[in-house]
Protein backbone atom coordinates (compact mmCIF):
# COMPACT_ATOMS: atom_id res chain seq x y z
CA UNK A 1 0.00 0.00 0.00
CA UNK A 2 1.59 3.36 -1.18
CA UNK A 3 1.39 5.83 1.69
CA UNK A 4 -0.48 9.18 0.34
CA UNK A 5 2.16 12.20 0.27
CA UNK A 6 0.69 15.63 2.28
CA UNK A 7 -0.34 18.29 0.60
CA UNK A 8 0.50 20.78 2.87
CA UNK A 9 4.07 21.42 3.68
CA UNK A 10 5.17 23.55 6.94
CA UNK A 11 8.80 24.84 7.77
CA UNK A 12 11.34 22.56 8.49
CA UNK A 13 12.37 24.44 12.02
CA UNK A 14 8.42 23.96 12.90
CA UNK A 15 8.54 20.67 12.35
CA UNK A 16 11.33 20.16 14.87
CA UNK A 17 9.87 22.32 17.47
CA UNK A 18 6.92 20.65 17.26
CA UNK A 19 7.89 16.70 16.85
CA UNK A 20 8.33 16.04 20.57
CA UNK A 21 4.77 17.20 21.44
CA UNK A 22 2.28 15.56 23.04
CA UNK A 23 -0.05 18.15 24.65
CA UNK A 24 -1.67 20.78 22.60
CA UNK A 25 -3.59 23.92 24.78
CA UNK A 26 -6.49 25.39 22.72
CA UNK A 27 -8.40 29.08 23.73
CA UNK A 28 -11.87 28.68 22.59
CA UNK A 29 -13.05 32.55 21.64
CA UNK A 30 -10.82 33.56 18.69
CA UNK A 31 -9.40 30.48 18.18
CA UNK A 32 -12.18 27.41 18.20
CA UNK A 33 -14.84 29.63 17.63
CA UNK A 34 -14.45 33.48 15.48
CA UNK A 35 -14.57 35.21 18.63
CA UNK A 36 -17.78 36.60 18.52
CA UNK A 37 -19.97 36.81 21.59
CA UNK A 38 -23.92 36.48 20.81
CA UNK A 39 -26.34 37.44 23.63
CA UNK A 40 -29.98 37.18 22.62
CA UNK A 41 -33.00 39.95 25.01
CA UNK A 42 -34.98 38.56 27.48
CA UNK A 43 -38.66 39.02 25.91
CA UNK A 44 -40.80 41.86 25.78
CA UNK A 45 -42.47 41.63 29.40
CA UNK A 46 -40.39 38.81 31.07
CA UNK A 47 -39.33 39.82 34.88
CA UNK A 48 -35.73 40.05 33.64
CA UNK A 49 -36.33 42.48 30.64
CA UNK A 50 -35.71 45.46 32.25
CA UNK A 51 -34.39 44.84 35.99
CA UNK A 52 -33.84 47.73 38.04
CA UNK A 53 -30.55 49.54 36.86
CA UNK A 54 -30.87 49.00 33.29
CA UNK A 55 -31.58 46.21 30.60
CA UNK A 56 -30.02 42.41 31.35
CA UNK A 57 -29.56 40.10 27.92
CA UNK A 58 -30.43 36.57 28.11
CA UNK A 59 -26.60 35.30 28.31
CA UNK A 60 -24.75 33.71 25.67
CA UNK A 61 -26.33 30.93 24.40
CA UNK A 62 -24.96 30.36 20.75
CA UNK A 63 -21.55 29.26 19.40
CA UNK A 64 -20.61 28.70 16.13
CA UNK A 65 -17.88 26.44 15.85
CA UNK A 66 -15.79 24.97 12.48
CA UNK A 67 -16.20 21.18 11.56
CA UNK A 68 -12.40 20.75 9.93
CA UNK A 69 -11.07 22.34 13.71
CA UNK A 70 -13.48 18.95 15.25
CA UNK A 71 -11.96 16.67 13.17
CA UNK A 72 -8.38 17.89 13.62
CA UNK A 73 -8.81 17.90 17.41
CA UNK A 74 -9.90 14.24 16.46
CA UNK A 75 -7.21 13.15 14.53
CA UNK A 76 -4.63 15.23 17.11
CA UNK A 77 -6.22 12.30 19.91
CA UNK A 78 -5.67 9.58 17.56
CA UNK A 79 -2.04 10.68 17.29
CA UNK A 80 -1.29 10.27 20.81
CA UNK A 81 -1.53 13.92 21.35
CA UNK A 82 -4.12 15.87 24.56
CA UNK A 83 -5.93 18.24 22.97
CA UNK A 84 -6.29 20.43 26.05
CA UNK A 85 -8.69 23.73 26.16
CA UNK A 86 -8.24 26.47 28.72
CA UNK A 87 -10.82 29.25 28.38
CA UNK A 88 -11.92 32.48 30.10
CA UNK A 89 -15.69 31.55 29.50
CA UNK A 90 -18.24 28.60 30.49
CA UNK A 91 -21.03 27.28 28.61
CA UNK A 92 -23.19 24.37 27.98
CA UNK A 93 -22.86 25.02 24.42
CA UNK A 94 -18.91 24.66 24.77
CA UNK A 95 -19.53 21.85 26.71
CA UNK A 96 -21.46 20.05 24.93
CA UNK A 97 -18.89 20.49 21.62
CA UNK A 98 -16.19 19.30 23.51
CA UNK A 99 -17.62 16.35 25.01
CA UNK A 100 -18.65 15.32 20.78
CA UNK A 101 -14.98 15.81 20.51
CA UNK A 102 -14.22 13.52 23.10
CA UNK A 103 -12.09 16.40 24.47
CA UNK A 104 -11.42 15.54 28.33
CA UNK A 105 -9.15 18.03 29.11
CA UNK A 106 -10.65 21.47 29.97
CA UNK A 107 -10.76 24.46 32.17
CA UNK A 108 -13.04 26.71 32.06
CA UNK A 109 -13.93 30.24 33.47
CA UNK A 110 -9.76 30.39 34.23
CA UNK A 111 -8.70 34.74 32.73
CA UNK A 112 -5.10 33.19 34.74
CA UNK A 113 -4.31 30.28 32.09
CA UNK A 114 -0.97 29.46 33.12
CA UNK A 115 -1.99 27.45 36.24
CA UNK A 116 -4.33 25.61 34.56
CA UNK A 117 -2.26 24.40 31.89
CA UNK A 118 0.50 23.04 34.26
CA UNK A 119 -2.51 21.43 36.24
CA UNK A 120 -2.79 19.59 32.71
CA UNK A 121 1.30 19.08 32.27
CA UNK A 122 1.02 17.34 35.99
CA UNK A 123 -1.92 15.18 35.02
CA UNK A 124 -0.46 13.72 31.64
CA UNK A 125 2.82 13.49 33.31
CA UNK A 126 4.21 15.78 30.53
CA UNK A 127 6.04 19.42 31.22
CA UNK A 128 6.57 22.38 29.20
CA UNK A 129 8.83 21.04 26.59
CA UNK A 130 6.10 18.57 25.09
CA UNK A 131 3.68 20.95 24.85
CA UNK A 132 2.54 23.34 22.11
CA UNK A 133 -0.45 25.85 22.65
CA UNK A 134 -2.53 28.04 20.10
CA UNK A 135 -3.74 31.27 21.45
CA UNK A 136 -5.10 35.06 20.06
CA UNK A 137 -5.08 37.45 22.66
CA UNK A 138 -3.09 38.32 26.28
CA UNK A 139 -4.54 35.61 28.51
CA UNK A 140 -3.23 33.19 26.22
CA UNK A 141 0.51 34.84 26.71
CA UNK A 142 1.80 33.00 29.71
CA UNK A 143 1.37 29.91 28.19
CA UNK A 144 2.18 30.31 24.51
CA UNK A 145 5.44 31.85 25.94
CA UNK A 146 6.47 28.73 28.07
CA UNK A 147 5.48 25.75 25.44
CA UNK A 148 7.82 24.62 22.36
CA UNK A 149 5.65 25.35 20.20
CA UNK A 150 3.06 28.26 19.89
CA UNK A 151 0.39 29.03 16.99
CA UNK A 152 -1.85 32.03 16.51
CA UNK A 153 -4.59 32.24 14.51
CA UNK A 154 -4.40 35.35 11.62
CA UNK A 155 -6.98 37.24 13.58
CA UNK A 156 -5.30 37.48 16.59
CA UNK A 157 -3.87 40.57 18.82
CA UNK A 158 -0.38 42.16 17.82
CA UNK A 159 1.24 41.23 20.31
CA UNK A 160 0.30 37.73 20.02
CA UNK A 161 1.34 37.64 16.31
CA UNK A 162 4.76 38.48 17.58
CA UNK A 163 5.00 35.50 19.80
CA UNK A 164 3.61 33.04 17.65
CA UNK A 165 6.67 30.67 16.08
CA UNK A 166 3.79 29.89 13.31
CA UNK A 167 0.74 32.21 12.15
CA UNK A 168 -1.98 30.57 10.27
CA UNK A 169 -3.96 31.38 6.66
CA UNK A 170 -7.14 31.57 7.94
CA UNK A 171 -8.66 33.51 11.17
CA UNK A 172 -9.99 31.82 14.35
CA UNK A 173 -13.18 29.91 14.14
CA UNK A 174 -12.41 29.49 10.31
CA UNK A 175 -10.38 26.48 10.45
CA UNK A 176 -7.13 27.91 12.35
CA UNK A 177 -7.05 25.04 14.69
CA UNK A 178 -6.66 22.53 11.98
CA UNK A 179 -3.99 24.15 10.62
CA UNK A 180 -2.55 24.03 13.83
CA UNK A 181 -3.78 20.34 14.28
CA UNK A 182 -2.10 19.49 10.69
CA UNK A 183 1.23 20.77 11.50
CA UNK A 184 1.26 18.78 15.25
CA UNK A 185 0.20 15.27 12.83
CA UNK A 186 2.85 15.71 10.18
CA UNK A 187 5.78 16.90 12.75
CA UNK A 188 4.09 13.50 14.50
CA UNK A 189 4.78 11.42 12.01
CA UNK A 190 1.07 10.33 11.63
CA UNK A 191 -0.56 12.93 9.02
CA UNK A 192 -0.26 10.15 6.02
CA UNK A 193 -0.94 6.92 7.72
CA UNK A 194 -4.32 8.97 9.17
CA UNK A 195 -4.60 10.16 5.38
CA UNK A 196 -4.55 6.95 3.46
CA UNK A 197 -7.78 5.40 5.69
CA UNK A 198 -9.94 8.39 3.74
CA UNK A 199 -8.40 7.48 0.67
CA UNK A 200 -8.78 4.03 0.48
Amino acid sequence: MMVVAPALNFAPELLLRAQGVKVAFFDVDGVLTDGGLYFSEYPEGHELAQPAGGYRAAGEIIKRFNTLDGHGLKLLQRAGISPVVITGRDSHVLRARLQALGVTHAYFGTEDKRPAAELALQALGLDWTAAAAMGDDWPDLPVMSRVALSCAPSNAHAEVLAQAHHVTRVPGGHGAAREFCDLLLIASGRYGELLQEYRQ
